[in-house]
């Protein structure tokens, strides 16, 4: 299975481990609003198994995710982790709540709001060593900056992931929501694997920080790599191109990242086995290049 999804994907090599360029996402491992205990755990469980089953060994998680739930649940579905397997968490970001409120008007998304950032060394200290303990590790894979936080120096916030680094607390260090010039001034510091910023077929402001990805082997993590399943930006061309393959337009959004850059490694995420494998079909999809002129230029 290892083997198969990495012949369809094409792989990147993190932490001296080459994985399959199409990743699981453990954010919606969770309950509602990103937060508390999932609906249904049982089936979570079984989703991060399957997806190993699969051939997915990328893994990318958060502290926040919960908080801590997503690691919790990844360490109780495949710890202890096969030896390819690479898992990615992340620190930075605090919670305060869910970030979907229920309003007279209906459903509210607060965004930032829920997610304040927190860059203090300590603390990413203090978060990294909690997160070894809670996935069960005595080194992670890949430990990002969830977010640069506005109000600590830059330096101050990588030089600490460089420390524990240098520990062997961790193995690579990446950056999330970063422009050109942050990762510019963390690469002064220290190596960076991986850049996580939001991208898709129907958002692209990061595709001057792809373009440096390319040029200089950085591994680029889309979030959001379905819009969060808002992908009306595109609409018709995804479902012209979705009906020519009899495939859905998530699986086109994702199969589009797939193509769009040797580096680029999707993580879409789920809560449902069924779910998640119509995100891997995606990995079968071959998009001709008249493909992916035409979604290129529908954003």
């Amino acid at each position: 299975m290892v083997d198969e999804l990495a012949n369809r994907t094409g792989v990147f090599e993190i932490a001296g481990k080459k994985v399959p360029r199409l990743g699981f996402g453990a954010m919606r491992l969770t309950g509602r609003g990103i937060w508390g205990e999932p609906a249904d755990r049982a089936e979570c469980v079984a989703v991060v198994r399957r997806a190993v089953e699969r051939g997915v060994r990328f893994i990318d998680t958060a502290d926040s995710y919960g908080p801590y739930v997503a690691e919790e649940i990844i360490r109780e579905a495949i710890h202890p982790y096969p030896d390819e397997v690479v898992i990615a968490t992340k620190a930075g970001l605090t919670r305060n709540g869910p970030d979907v409120i229920d309003t007279p008007d209906g459903p509210k998304r607060l965004g930032p709001a829920a997610w304040p950032p927190v860059g203090r060394p300590e603390y990413l200290r203090q978060q990294a060593l909690m997160s070894l303990r809670r996935l069960g590790l005595e080194q992670i894979d890949l430990f990002q900056l969830h977010r640069v936080d506005p109000q600590v120096p830059l330096a101050d916030q990588v030089g600490e992931l460089a420390k524990l680094r240098e520990e062997g607390k961790i193995a690579a260090i990446g950056l999330s929501e970063v422009s050109v010039a942050q990762l510019a001034e963390a690469r002064a510091i220290t190596d960076i694997a991986t850049v996580q910023n939001r991208y898709n077929v129907v958002e692209r402001k990061s595709r001057d920080l792809l373009d440096v990805c390319e040029r200089d082997g950085i591994g680029f993590i889309p979030w959001a790599p379905v819009a969060q399943g808002g992908l009306d930006g595109a609409a018709g061309v995804l479902a012209d191109v979705a009906r020519e393959h009899e495939a859905t337009v998530a699986q086109v959004a994702i199969a589009w990242l797939l193509a769009s850059s040797p580096v680029m490694m999707p993580i879409p995420g789920t809560s449902r086995r069924t779910h998640l494998d119509e995100n891997l079909a995606a990995a079968d999809i071959r998009l001709s290049d008249d493909d992916l002129a035409r979604l290129t230029a529908a954003a």
